[in-house]
């Protein structure tokens, strides 16, 4: 059976980018029980609650659902059990410098598969408040607004 290769999107964290700064992104693998790994291949995963901690100088992965493999038997996992995050001990360093700075939090961006492994991407980022998510939106209606002013304009 030839091995998988290349980026097979899970789930992605859309609305991360409209209630964070992102600052730093890392990729980083996952420990995982064999009902998670075919509950992902289905594509089932949601990132919305989830947050990245530093315990005892390694990386955990919490609230991250992962709904039960419907096939499973008494060996089905936990949906949103700590999960452990698997970096390099510099990179693990550096994220716990930079996350003492206040305000910054660890978030997963997106789930997928590399080359066959589980990967998430996490990245460092700092809460946006109400008027930062207000100008954000009226940037976006004022791009769609030339967007159908261009599109009118050609025909």
């Amino acid at each position: 059976m030839p091995r998988e290769q290349g980026r097979k999107l899970i789930a992605q964290n859309k609305k991360a980018r409209y209630d964070y700064h992102i600052d730093d992104t890392w990729e980083a693998g996952l420990v995982l029980t064999g009902t998670e790994v075919k509950s992902l291949r289905a594509g089932r995963a949601s990132l919305v609650d989830g947050y990245a901690l530093l315990r005892d100088g390694e990386m955990w992965l919490m609230g991250v659902h992962i709904p039960e493999y419907t096939l499973g038997t008494w060996t089905n996992h936990e949906p949103r059990r700590p999960r452990k995050l698997l970096l390099n001990r510099r990179e693990i360093t550096r994220i716990a410098m930079k996350t003492q700075e206040p305000g910054l939090t660890l978030i997963p961006l997106s789930l997928y598969f590399k080359d066959g492994k589980a990967k998430v991407e996490i990245a460092l980022a700092r809460g946006k408040k109400a008027h930062d998510k207000r100008q954000a939106i009226a940037k976006r209606e004022a791009n769609r607004e030339m967007q159908r002013a261009a599109r009118h304009r050609s025909r």
